[in-house]
């Protein structure tokens, strides 16, 4: 029988140990974790929607006409006329025929993946892919191929090797702890060579960057026919809870006969939906929130530089500063905390041995004078 205990002591001895905050109020760029006043760089709510006046007023209407709960699964009393209109208005801020809702990001990348693969078929994923969509390829029971991190050339000659009558190619668009964007003009090609679909996770793009806040595909310039799987989560950008997926009508209506993840589990609450539908028009109204976050990552990544700080190369939000080993990388988080500021310390698993990481995520929320102070308190640690 394993020891558990011991399993304990060993993640600690190696600096692995994970400990969760108690944080009180609401989420911003100042928050109360454990009885402190922090500034905090470790959130994602990148557009400062999460504490939104206009959202919470939405859910609380959402709440007195739907109840706290929904009650049931989608396909039994579950599915509210506020989860069906969210679903039309995210179908069309993607450009995608339908979309459906799933109750977090990582329910929606299994159901999706194991609902159009299985045994005898395949799936390509990038190595650098979140932890759901690879659980999601090893739960599929398909063939899972994993190719070098955005290597579309690589992708190509997997695909080409392969048999399999039926092809899933996985990516996520913004790669969540190193804040970079997939080839995704690349990988689109490649799959439409070889016949695959093409499933983008788009979790830390949407609402974020491109024209709109329409993400990565957005960005590239990449419709429905290009990408024919989206997968967008609404605890992000959008600052609610939940996920979906978008695409074709006859891509719906599959999940919703195969899913497992959606057919089996409670519907979102409606005044979740009630809310979200609220932040997607502030989304899609206020574009000043990503001219804002734009100008203050370019702010930081200037500083940086002047600092000579190692910042992975990134143009999103996510600004992963590389430290090396764990160990120093949780003595750098705790420098920082000690001097009022929150910023994680990302360790293996979650990244490869040796690449353990201050994971810096910027929000329009934050102010120019903020990001000046992190650059200033870096400065003090790094040196010492």
């Amino acid at each position: 029988m394993k020891n558990l205990q011991a399993e304990l002591d060993r993640r600690r001895a190696a600096h692995l140990y994970r400990s969760r905050r108690v944080t009180e109020g609401p989420q911003g760029p100042e928050v109360s974790v454990n009885g402190e006043s922090l500034l905090g760089f470790c959130s994602n709510d990148y557009l400062g929607l999460a504490a939104d006046p206009r959202v919470a007023e939405a859910m609380i209407r959402g709440v007195r006409e739907y109840g706290v709960g929904s009650g049931a699964a989608h396909l039994v009393t579950g599915h509210s006329r506020a989860h069906h209109a969210l679903e039309e208005e995210l179908a069309d801020f993607v450009g995608r025929e339908r979309a459906l809702l799933f109750s977090t990001g990582y329910m929606a990348n299994l159901g999706v993946v194991t609902a159009l693969v299985g045994a005898g078929d395949s799936v390509f994923e990038d190595r650098l892919n979140h932890a759901s969509l690879l659980d999601a390829g090893l739960l599929s029971r398909a063939r899972l191929s994993r190719f070098p991190h955005a290597d579309a050339a690589a992708l190509d000659e997997r695909l080409a090797a392969s048999r399999a009558e039926n092809r899933l190619v996985v990516t996520d668009g913004v790669f969540s702890m190193d804040g970079d964007i997939a080839p995704l003009a690349a990988l689109a090609e490649t799959a439409r060579r070889h016949e695959a679909w093409l499933l983008v996770d788009d979790a830390h793009g949407l609402g974020v960057i491109g024209p709109g806040g329409t993400g990565c595909t957005g960005q590239a310039g990449l419709g429905s026919a290009d990408v024919p799987i989206l997968v967008g989560t609404l605890g992000k950008g959008f600052g609610t809870f939940g996920a979906f997926v978008a695409g074709d009508a006859v891509l719906i209506e599959n999940l919703i006969q195969q899913a497992r993840s959606y057919i089996y589990t409670t519907a979102l609450p409606p005044a979740v939906a009630e809310a979200t539908r609220e932040s997607l028009r502030i989304v899609r109204e206020e574009g000043w929130r990503r001219e804002h976050l734009q100008s203050l990552v370019a702010r930081f990544r200037a500083g940086a530089e002047r600092l000579g700080l190692d910042l992975m190369p990134s143009s999103t939000p996510i600004q992963p500063l590389l430290v090396g080993g764990a160990g120093p990388a949780l003595a750098i988080s705790d420098a920082l905390r000690e001097r009022g500021l929150l910023v994680g310390a990302i360790r293996p698993p979650t990244v490869p041995e040796g690449t353990a990481r201050l994971r810096i995520t910027l929000s329009a929320a934050h102010s120019e004078a903020h990001v000046d102070r992190l650059l200033e308190v870096l400065d003090e640690v790094w040196e010492a």
